[in-house]
């Protein structure tokens, strides 16, 4: 071998050397970034006809699990879904109340009952009267509360919407661009190594906002298609999603066109936008809210028309009226009713209504039995209201022997389409106890599923760091290792140069 040979072999040896340090001091840097996957760059010895002529440097690459990438990818759109599902529940579990304090909706409809049980033994005494119109305002204020909390998170919901679609459009310029600088460095046979680790980071921004698959092309270009088969635009500026803003009423509906859709080209993509923050918070604007707000008008209005179908318009709108029912579909006449409902006012400026009654009934076999209000001249301790009240508006039955229909669990909101999670309940007790049992219900399994899902997420990212990640101690083996080449190669260059110089002084 010549010293010419030796000389350029050793150049290429140190010129690999420097590739490979300098790509370990790139991994240590990134030791800490999220979704960076370990780079390597593989290397060659070069020949000819069985002569050594150095070593050369491939291009970087990447050390990944496509299986676990996937995983990954699919655990950040469920634990984000989940993230935001529960915090939307947990803002409204507070203003439900907590069984056996007193504060929830089935314990302050029995403090009702409790003040017209105490009045029965005393209907003109004016103190207990006033407990009951005060009880009475306790229960509507909480009815309000939880309604004004549903309506508040379904508003959340819908402007997250809008704040989700501006980061996902960012997001999907920013992969485009990516995508772009990696198909041409791989037409050039450069690495893409660092673009591509740049480009999953962005994806898991991207599926932490919808449900997606990716399918990366041979030149590096990708694809990107929601689990709703949307195929979602990384280019372009005139095909991007939108969402029009709006203040939602509660009679508001996406059947109706009320609620605004997600929109793509012209077209509604709502319903292809699925799971992540954005799907979560769909479901919840155009689905859990507005059940939820749906179950509590139908109790809402029930305490309101069975105490009315008794003779006693206690509990009404702003105007004293008692909301109908027998529309189309079944709310259409008390959607928000939770919302307005209130102590009927003329009630509240005279409590002796509660034993007199605000007006006359008139009997009906299938329904409530006649009734006429004690006249001003009437007896004092007139009972048969109170007794109305505590046997029939908060009984089973309408009258003796007549059942109450039961409660409407289906066909339910603006536009008839929700179904509640539980069965019909007859009394109101028992609609007061199943809503706020299974919101509570929903509350903590959708809490729990969120631990179960970060759980998984912490155990896939423990799997890709010990296949991709990189790891210190690894790093710094690598890193001698190379240093001790360096030096060997280093005094073999050292060598050549002497013996260089031996030979020009022979030659002289």
């Amino acid at each position: 071998m010549s010293l010419d040979n030796a000389l350029s072999i050793a150049n290429s040896s140190l010129a690999n050397i420097n590739r490979q340090i300098a790509l370990v001091s790139h991994n240590v840097a990134n030791a800490n970034t999220a979704h960076y996957a370990r780079e390597v760059a593989g290397q060659e010895n070069l020949t000819a006809n069985g002569v050594g002529l150095g070593v050369v440097s491939h291009a970087s690459t990447r050390v990944t699990d496509t299986m676990l990438q996937g995983q990954s990818l699919r655990q950040t759109t469920l634990v984000t879904q989940f993230e935001t599902t529960k915090t939307a529940l947990q803002a409204i579990d507070p203003v439900l109340g907590k069984p056996g304090q007193g504060d929830d909706l089935p314990s302050l409809l029995g403090k009702v009952a409790d003040g017209f049980s105490a009045l029965l033994n005393a209907p003109d005494n004016q103190a207990r009267q006033t407990e009951v119109v005060n009880a009475a305002g306790t229960l509507v204020r909480q009815i309000n509360a939880i309604a004004t909390a549903c309506a508040d998170q379904r508003q959340a919901a819908h402007d997250d919407i809008g704040q989700a679609v501006t980061t996902l459009n960012t997001t999907l310029d920013t992969i485009g661009a990516l995508s772009d600088r990696i198909v041409a460095l791989k037409a050039g046979g450069r690495s893409t190594a660092d673009l591509e680790n740049q480009r999953d980071a962005a994806l898991h921004t991207l599926a932490s906002l919808v449900d997606v698959r990716t399918l990366e092309q041979s030149n590096g270009d990708m694809l990107i298609v929601t689990n709703g088969g949307l195929s979602l635009p990384t280019r372009g500026q005139t095909h991007r999603l939108s969402s029009a803003n709006a203040n939602l009423a509660p009679a508001f509906s996406r059947a109706a066109g009320t609620v605004p859709g997600l929109m793509l080209g012209g077209i509604d993509v709502t319903r292809q936008m699925q799971g992540g923050r954005i799907g979560a918070d769909i479901a919840l604007r155009d689905q859990g809210l507005p059940l939820f707000q749906a179950t509590l008008d139908e109790f809402a209005a029930g305490l309101s028309r069975r105490f009315s179908d008794q003779g006693l318009a206690l509990f009404t709108d702003a105007t004293g009226a008692v909301p109908p029912s027998g529309g189309i579909p079944p709310q259409a006449a008390y959607v928000g009713f939770s919302v307005t409902i209130q102590v009927n006012a003329a009630v509240a400026a005279d409590p002796s209504l509660l034993r007199d009654g605000t007006h006359a009934v008139v009997g009906d076999p299938a329904g409530a039995t006649g009734f006429t209000p004690n006249p001003d001249t009437g007896p004092v301790g007139f009972t048969t209201l109170i007794d109305r009240i505590l046997t029939h508006a908060l009984g089973s039955e309408v009258a003796t022997g007549v059942p109450h229909p039961a409660f409407a669990t289906a066909d339910l909101g603006p536009d008839g389409t929700l179904t509640a999670p539980f069965a019909s309940p007859v009394t109101l007790t028992g609609m007061a106890e199943a809503l706020t049992e299974a919101q509570a219900r929903e509350s903590a399994a959708t809490a729990s599923r969120f631990d179960t899902e970060t759980a998984v997420q912490v155990s896939l990212d423990t799997r890709i760091a010990k296949t991709s990640g990189v790891d210190l101690d690894t790093e710094m083996a690598a890193m001698i290792a190379l240093q001790t080449a360096f030096g060997a190669t280093a005094r073999i260059m050292t060598v050549v140069q002497s013996l260089f110089t031996e030979l020009l002084q022979s030659v002289r």
